[in-house]
């Protein structure tokens, strides 16, 4: 269990030698996201293979009030400081921990030695057209999440959705650091595949995000949902295992 401005978070520390991998979960999970990757990849690669709940989930203490994405990045930072993780990280970072993983290499660049972002929220997505649109749409889904407010992903989604337009305004802006290599994966679905237009935009938010710096690539995991991870696992470990392999 990390401290970390009040609140504690649990890690999960599968140790290694060499490179360390940090793996992210999107929205709504938690570190058990990656039970069945965490364990094949130590295997792989020999490297330490860490996992965490973010505050709210799993059995990190919750924090009240709007979901800030700084306050994720300082949770993350603190935690692995406190580890011993200075160097040598390869963070992978899933759907919205995409947002967690761009201001993480803005502060931290020498902390990271490559990044791989799975079907990631980038920044190139989020204008103003289209975090209206996505704001509107998920207001349904935020209202029912009103009906049950104490359980985990539910309070997750409306702490998000109480901050989620100026935050995603701001986010547009970020930039990813020159020095950090990053593999992007996009899913051929998309968490948008209900809406053909916005799937659309998901996905060419990737390839804008890819043509923005040196040393990044894109990948599509054909016939996968958002879910690849899931759904591609031997792909994930092969990408995963290239990037450390590539800085070793």
């Amino acid at each position: 269990m990390i401290d970390n401005d009040g609140h504690r978070l649990a890690f999960y520390v599968t140790k290694g030698h060499g490179p360390t991998i940090v793996l992210d979960s999107g929205g709504g999970e938690d570190a058990s996201y990656w039970k069945d990757l965490a364990g094949k990849l130590h295997s792989a690669t020999g490297a330490t293979v860490i996992t965490y709940d973010r505050a709210g989930m799993g059995k990190s203490d919750a924090v009240p009030g709007a979901w800030q994405v700084k306050s994720a990045v300082s949770d993350l930072t603190t935690g692995l400081r406190q580890l011993g993780v200075t160097d040598d990280v390869t963070l992978v970072s899933h759907s919205q921990a995409g947002e967690i993983a761009t201001y993480f290499a803005e502060e931290n660049p020498r902390m990271l030695s490559g990044a791989v972002l799975v079907d990631a929220s980038l920044p190139p997505l989020y204008t103003d057209e289209e975090i209206a649109r996505i704001n509107a749409a998920s207001q349904p889904q935020v209202d029912a999440a009103k009906n049950d407010p104490d359980k985990p992903a539910n309070r997750q989604l409306i702490a998000i959705a109480e901050s989620y337009v100026p935050m995603h305004k701001a986010y547009h802006r970020a930039t990813w650091p020159s020095s950090v290599p990053a593999t992007v994966i996009v899913s051929e679905k998309t968490p948008f595949d209900g809406s053909p237009e916005d799937a659309q935009r998901w996905r060419e938010a990737a390839a804008a995000f890819v043509k923005q710096g040196p040393d990044r690539t894109l990948i599509t995991a054909k016939g996968s949902s958002h879910d690849i991870p899931k759904d591609r696992p031997t792909l994930i470990l092969k990408e995963i295992e290239s990037v450390v392999d590539a800085q070793h």
